[in-house]
C-alpha cells in the first residue's frame, strides 16, 4: 500500500509567531519570534501533560503504568547510579576516545528520569537524585573537545534542559546559588558551541537545536531561542524531502551542498526522490535518521508549548510523512528498487515515533496506520541512552 493513500495532505496553517519569505535557495526564510511569556515547565513537556501521566500512573491506567515502572526498573534510574562528572569532556568520531562522553549524556537522562518520577510521586527523594548529577556536572564540566564535541553536547544538553525545567519549576528544594550555577553552565558550556549549527549529518544540527532552543526556554533568553529556531526551520526542509521540493531536496541555508550533485552526495548517494518523507540519512541508516526524526519532534512539541504551532505547517507535514515513510519498512514493506539502490535497508528506527505520533495523530486526527502500528508495538518505549526516553510514559496517548 501506497504511504500517500495512508495519509491525507495538512493544510499549511501557520502560526502567527512567524513571516514567511522566499529566497534564492528555496527555503521559506523564516524570522521566528520567541514567546511574549514563557511556560514553565516548557521544554518538550508542560504541567498539564505531567499532571495527565500522574493522573494515569494514580489510576493504573495503561500503557502509562507500565511505562512509569519500566522508567524506574531502568539502569539509568536506578537509585544506586552516582554522578560522574569530568571537567574536560572528549570525544572522537565513535565516541572514541570516549573520557567522560557516557557519563555526561546517560547522567543526564537519569536526571531526566528522575524528575519525571518526583513529578508523578511526590516523592522528594527523587527530585535530589535529579538535582545531584545535575549540580555535580555544574560544579566541574567546562567544556568538549574533539571531533564529536558538538553532537555530544546537544546530546547531553536536551536531557539536561528537560530535567531543569521540571525540577526548577515544579519542586521548591533546588537552592538558588545551585540553579543559578546550573544556569551558568548551559549558558557557557553548552549554548555556544551549540548555537552555531553545524554542517555534518543533519542530525547533529538537528539535535543542537533541539538543546539550543530547551536552554533557551530554561534561560528565557529569547535570542538564542530566535537564532536557534531559524537555523532548525532552515535544517528540517533539507533533511526530509517532500515531492513537492522538486525533483532534488532542498539545502540548508549556507550549509555548503547546492549543487545536484552535492546534494546526491549528501544524501547517501540517494540519486532520485519519488516518494514524500525519505530523509538525508535513509540510506546511511535508519538509526541516525531516527535521531533527527525524533530531535524535529521534541523542537515542534517544545514550540507547541511556548504558543508556536510547528505541527499545522510544513515541519509537521514532513515529520508526518518521515514517520509514515521508515515504520513501513521497520514493519517489514519491501524495499522499492529507486530507494538505496544496490543497497539494504540498515533499519532500527529506535523508541522515536511517541511525540510525533501523538500530536499528528492524537492532536490532529491524521490517519497514520504504519507509524500507529510500530509505535503500539514498540511499547512501552525506553531510552537510546543519548537523548531519548521514556516517551511512551511522556507522550503516549497525552493529549493534555
Amino acid at each position: 500500500m501506497r504511504l500517500s493513500s495512508l495519509l491525507t495532505t495538512a493544510s499549511l496553517v501557520f502560526a502567527p509567531h512567524f513571516v514567511f519569505g522566499f529566497n534564492s535557495s528555496s527555503n521559506d526564510a523564516v524570522v521566528p519570534r520567541a514567546p511574549s511569556s514563557w511556560v514553565h515547565p516548557g521544554v518538550m513537556i508542560d504541567k498539564d501533560q505531567l499532571n495527565f501521566i500522574k493522573g494515569k500512573v494514580s489510576a493504573g491506567a495503561e500503557p502509562w503504568s507500565s511505562a512509569y515502572s519500566a522508567m524506574l526498573g531502568h539502569e539509568l534510574a536506578s537509585p544506586t547510579r552516582t554522578p560522574k562528572p569530568t571537567r574536560t569532556v572528549e570525544c572522537g568520531p565513535t565516541s572514541t576516545p570516549n573520557k567522560g562522553c557516557t557519563e555526561e549524556r546517560q547522567d543526564a537522562l537519569a536526571a531526566y528520569a528522575n524528575s519525571l518520577a518526583y513529578y508523578i510521586s511526590n516523592d522528594a527523594t527523587y527530585a535530589k537524585k535529579a538535582i545531584s548529577f545535575m549540580n555535580a556536572w555544574a560544579n566541574t564540566i567546562e567544556t568538549h573537545t574533539n571531533s564529536n564535541a558538538k553532537l555530544q553536547t546537544g546530546w547531553a544538553a536536551a536531557s539536561w534542559a528537560r530535567a531543569g525545567e521540571i525540577i526548577r519549576h515544579t519542586y521548591s528544594g533546588w537552592s538558588s546559588a545551585d540553579v543559578s550555577k546550573f544556569e551558568t553552565m548551559l549558558r557557557n558550556v553548552y549554548l555556544p558551541v551549540l548555537i552555531g549549527g553545524s554542517n555534518s549529518n543533519g542530525n547533529w544540527e538537528l539535535v543542537m537545536m533541539e538543546a539550543a532552543i530547551g536552554i533557551s526556554v530554561f534561560l528565557e533568553d529569547g535570542s538564542s531561542y530566535d537564532a536557534a529556531m531559524k537555523k532548525f526551520l532552515g535544517r528540517v526542509p533539507a533533511y526530509i524531502y517532500l515531492l513537492k521540493d522538486g525533483d532534488y531536496p532542498k539545502g540548508a541555508p549556507g550549509d555548503g551542498h547546492d549543487t545536484k550533485a552535492e546534494i546526491v552526495s549528501y544524501w547517501q548517494n540517494q540519486p532520485t526522490f519519488q516518494a514524500n518523507g525519505i530523509a538525508q540519512e535513509t540510506c546511511r541508516d535508519f538509526v541516525h535518521t531516527g535521531y533527527g526524526i525524533s530531535s524535529i519532534s521534541h523542537v515542534a512539541e517544545t514550540a507547541r508549548i511556548q504558543g508556536n504551532d510547528l505541527y499545522s505547517g510544513d515541519v509537521g507535514e514532513r515529520l508526518r510523512y518521515a514517520l509514515g515513510f521508515h515504520s513501513q519498512y521497520e514493519l517489514g514493506t519491501s524495499k522499492p528498487s529507486w530507494l538505496c539502490p544496490n543497497k539494504n535497508l540498515n533499519l532500527g528506527l529506535g523508541p522515536i515515533t511517541e511525540v510525533g505520533y501523538n500530536a499528528l495523530h492524537n492532536r490532529l486526527g491524521f490517519a497514520m496506520t504504519n507509524t500507529e502500528t510500530l509505535t503500539k508495538k514498540g511499547r512501552p518505549a525506553g531510552s537510546n541512552y543519548l537523548f531519548v526516553g521514556w516517551e511512551t510514559l511522556t507522550h503516549g496517548d497525552n493529549t493534555a
